[in-house]
């Protein structure tokens, strides 16, 4: 019988690609593995990590990007990568607490996604 494995591919969609490169590649550490004119695919392990030009009317999501999906990024220490978003003035949806994974919090990215970080 046909099976799932597992998440091998993660994407989000926003209008402004250079505004994720910024974000996730040098606000966030991701490297560049590819760039194109609609995407943007980050080096990310275990899965690649994307962005790219809308496939959807994202106005009429209303402000609720990603409702009900959860996006995890491991990271090397979530304590300071809260610290620093935070003081860089980015949205903070909850602050570092202790969870089944480590610790872990969320922020928004520039487009209304919440993003969670963990410690990995």
């Amino acid at each position: 019988m046909p099976r799932l494995i597992g998440p091998d591919f993660i994407g989000i969609q926003t209008d402004d690609l250079q505004a994720a490169r910024a974000f996730y590649g040098d606000r966030l550490g991701l490297a560049v593995l590819q760039e194109g004119p609609e995407a943007i695919v980050f080096d990310s392990k275990p899965a690649p990590f994307a962005v790219r030009k809308p496939l959807v009317d994202l106005d009429a999501a209303q402000g609720r990007l990603g409702w009900g999906v959860a996006l995890w990024f491991g990271c090397d220490d979530a304590d300071a990568l809260h610290g620093e978003l935070k003081a860089a003035g980015i949205a903070i949806a909850f602050p570092p607490k202790d969870g089944p994974f480590g610790r872990y919090f969320a922020f928004r990215d520039p487009f209304g996604y919440t993003i969670t970080a963990h410690t990995a």
